[in-house]
């Protein structure tokens, strides 16, 4: 699985997630601290699933 973070010129910001997870629900930390508020999109990549959904980061 990899769960990845990208600006709006698709930038990779931050990696969350690269490597081999076992079936069921799980918990990221994102630290944030350094990124300007504003929009940013993630990607999750699952075998043959991939996902990417919009994150709006207010400070």
């Amino acid at each position: 699985m990899i769960l990845t973070v990208f600006n709006t010129l698709g930038q990779q910001v931050a990696m969350l997630v690269n490597g081999e997870m076992e079936a069921g629900n799980h918990d990221v930390t994102f630290d944030a601290t350094r990124l300007a508020s504003g929009m940013y999109l993630y990607r999750l990549q699952a075998g043959e699933f991939v996902g990417t959904k919009k994150l709006i980061l207010l400070r």
